[in-house]
């Protein structure tokens, strides 16, 4: 059985509320467990970043710590967002006026991190298409990253974890690998996991070599910064569970390390 009819015949036999509290549990648990004894401590760098971010809220959400933290050493941060957003599911607007309002949450919650507009690249790809593009298209998309990497020429890469429970999260993490490997750069890729620990027990989706290329950061010092940039994307937080915005909440940020 794979993870998608896992959770469909899980879900008709427990209440959603019941099964939302199994998975904020599951998720806080899981957490606590990789920061204290499943990964190994990862020192901030100064090498200069990239962050692909599927929708607007990913980026602040993964690594918004990360960000701050390199920002207030000068370290250049460029962020690019892949999809409009526009399936977040507001009824109150229109999908033109979604695309507007999270491509300003977007600004606002970077510029608290520390991220100038002129750092941030919008590539409007519809939402919820990513894993769907024509190649023609998924080609086209993949130079524009390619560009991106070329012209920034970063020392490090953060993507959405692989197996990370979201079609547009797992098509950006195979997007930006082949973009990677088109242009031969040699650079650190690091995934952050967003769904990962709330959508599905550990056991089903990673094996023992993605447990051991765990690596947590603290992020004290940039604590507050990242509490508020989230708290900038206020058109999302109202459809999200508290638990799973907790956990984003917390004074580490988990990466997996993996092969560019």
């Amino acid at each position: 059985m794979n993870l998608k009819m896992y959770l469909q015949q899980l879900q008709k036999f427990i209440p959603h509320s019941w099964l939302e509290q199994i998975q904020n549990l599951h998720s806080s648990l899981l957490f606590r467990w990789i920061v204290q004894n499943g990964s190994q401590p990862l020192k901030l760098s100064h090498k200069s970043v990239m962050v692909f971010s599927p929708h607007q809220d990913d980026e602040t959400f993964g690594c918004g710590g990360m960000i701050a933290w390199k920002r207030e050493h000068g370290i250049p941060v460029i962020v690019t967002f892949l999809t409009d957003g526009q399936g977040s599911g507001n009824s109150n607007h229109t999908q033109n006026q979604i695309i507007q309002i999270r491509k300003q949450e977007a600004v606002n919650a970077l510029e608290i991190l520390g991220v100038k507009p002129s750092e941030i690249y919008f590539l409007e790809k519809p939402d919820g298409t990513l894993p769907y593009l024509k190649d023609e298209e998924r080609q086209q998309t993949i130079k524009q990253i390619t560009e991106l990497l070329k012209r920034y020429q970063p020392g490090e890469v953060y993507v959405p974890h692989r197996k990370d429970c979201h079609r547009d999260h797992e098509a950006t993490y195979e997007l930006v690998r082949d973009a990677i490997a088109q242009t031969e750069m040699k650079l650190d890729l690091l995934q952050y996991p967003i769904w990962l620990f709330w959508r599905a027990p550990l056991f089903i989706l990673l094996k023992l070599p993605d447990i051991a290329a765990a690596y947590y950061i603290s992020i004290a010092s940039v604590q507050d910064k990242k509490n508020r940039a989230i708290s900038a994307y206020s058109s999302q937080i109202y459809s999200l569970h508290p638990g799973f915005i907790q956990r984003f909440l917390s004074k580490h940020e988990i990466f997996f390390k993996s092969e560019s």
